[in-house]
């Protein structure tokens, strides 16, 4: 009675129950009613490993998926997420799986019978000679008697690979080279060591092994120059130039099919070359009319070598300073206005054209102030002005008693050592005071009893030391004196 009541509350139990019922086979009571044929009753099953297969992806279909096709191999298909294989095996630095990994045999199982090459020292170890000196040694030691050895074991001699210091100084501190690493990235793979390196090779260059291998006379064109002829050119390398199919054979070359020969131009009906440039060498000489000057490749700003012995030198600075020095006397007399130096002074200096040139007639330093701060003039300037001189006394050891009038002249310019009252600059003097404003406004102002008295302080405060007191070395003087005849009267006393 519990069972019934439980079993009609069991959700699992009634399912069961109906599948029995449905599983229950079909009684047929007469032959008049039609049998089914068991055979096509029963549905074929199909298992787990035909259903992946049939929802498995297809490599086309994956390839047509992803944003790098290239990368797609065979295997990714079978994966549990396609897509996301072939996204992390595109991204950047991502070390791709060893390829050994799907294969049936051992790794590594195929160079069971390859004989392993021995070990060999670097290049740079080789030449300091160690080898030849192992060996020698090793010779010595076979050919000895056994008392030989035995005496050797109980006191061997040292020393007898001596090299020279230098020697392993350069080998491994001048012609020592780094082994062959791999990069990041770059995994070890069976056959790796026999292969190739080909990234120093350039498509188009043969090499002298190559040449020789083809049996190619110096001059001669490669074996497949005839095929390209007629094929055209490779199309993995569009840019390439090969000589006699796009551009002009080597000097000294001959079109022809003669040892040697370059075959026949490829040119159409119209004698145009079929693959585009100059395979006859024509439009070289109008490229370089229309470049117009040759390039110079030298060193800008190279120093050059001085040609001139020491004593043109001499001479040479001899005359500089005669030159010179009549410039100056020349320059004296007169002072010089507008855009010259005002020092009475033309500097010279030696140029690799012409023997000197005036430094002051090519190189102007000074700042062209246009606008309201100096205005040009319309009327011709002079090129010099008088001074009058105006008579004074002699005055100290070495006054004179003539004098310029510097007033009339133009500008006015300030004498050395004289303080412009105008600038607003601190002189060595001055004091900073702060004042309160609102003193001032509180008050009728500041009187010059109270102006005098801010003053004082600033200037005591300016005037202590760093460190707040006043360093007396009255004591110290004192203290070093009674040293010194304390000394002296020691020495005194000894004599």
């Amino acid at each position: 009675m519990y069972k019934g009541i439980v079993s009609k509350f069991d959700e699992t139990a009634g399912e069961i129950a109906t599948n029995k019922d449905v599983e229950k086979p079909e009684v047929y009571f007469s032959d008049a009613d039609d049998i089914p044929d068991e055979e096509n009753e029963q549905e074929p099953k199909i298992s787990k490993k035909k259903r992946k297969e049939m929802n498995k992806l297809s490599v086309a279909e994956l390839k047509a998926m992803v944003q790098k096709p290239e990368i797609v191999e065979w295997t990714d298909t079978s994966a549990n997420d396609p897509r996301l294989l072939i996204h992390i095996k595109a991204h950047r630095n991502v070390v791709p799986v060893p390829l050994h990994w799907s294969l049936k045999r051992e790794y590594l199982s195929s160079k069971r019978g390859v004989e392993k090459a021995p070990f060999a020292l670097p290049k740079f170890i080789q030449e300091t000679g160690i080898a030849e000196m192992r060996d020698a040694a090793l010779d010595k030691q076979d050919q000895s008697s056994l008392k030989q050895k035995q005496r050797e074991r109980v006191a061997p001699k040292m020393g007898r690979l001596d090299i020279d210091y230098q020697k392993l100084y350069e080998a491994f501190f001048r012609f020592q080279t780094k082994p062959e690493l791999t990069r990041y990235g770059e995994i070890y793979y069976e056959g790796k060591e026999y292969e190739t390196n080909l990234k120093h090779l350039r498509p188009g260059e043969l090499s002298d092994e190559l040449k020789e291998a083809l049996n190619m006379p110096p001059g001669a064109p490669p074996p497949w120059l005839i095929n390209q002829q007629r094929y055209g050119p490779p199309p993995s390398y569009p840019a390439l130039k090969v000589p006699g199919l796009n551009a002009p054979p080597p000097p000294g070359a001959m079109w022809g099919y003669h040892p040697g020969g370059y075959g026949k131009p490829p040119v159409d009906e119209h004698n145009r070359p079929l693959y585009g440039g100059d395979i006859f060498g024509v439009l070289q000489p109008q490229q370089n009319d229309q470049q117009g000057e040759p390039i110079e490749k030298d060193l800008w700003g190279e120093l050059q070598a001085s040609e001139e012995s020491e004593e043109e030198s001499e001479e040479d600075e001899d005359e500089d300073e005669e030159d010179a020095d009549e410039e100056e006397a020349e320059a004296g007399t007169h002072s010089p206005s507008g855009l010259d130096t005002p020092s009475g002074m033309a500097s010279a200096a030696p140029s690799e054209f012409v023997g000197t040139e005036s430094v002051a007639g090519e190189f102007d330093v000074r700042k062209h102030h246009r606008g309201t701060e100096t205005e040009e003039t319309v009327h011709p300037r002079s090129a010099y002005q008088v001074i009058p001189e105006k008579q004074t006394s002699v005055q100290g050891f070495f006054g004179g008693d003539r004098a310029y009038d510097l007033s009339t002249s133009s500008g006015n310019p300030p004498l050395l050592g004289v303080d412009d009252q105008s600038r607003k600059r601190k002189k060595p003097g001055d004091v900073d005071v702060s004042v309160d404003l609102d003193a001032i406004q509180a008050g009728d102002g500041l009187s010059k009893e109270s102006l005098q008295n801010m003053y004082e302080v600033q200037r005591q405060q300016q005037n202590q030391p760093q460190w707040g007191f006043q360093e007396d070395l009255s004591d110290m003087i004192a203290q070093e004196s009674r040293k010194r005849l304390r000394k002296e009267e020691e020495r005194r006393g000894k004599h």
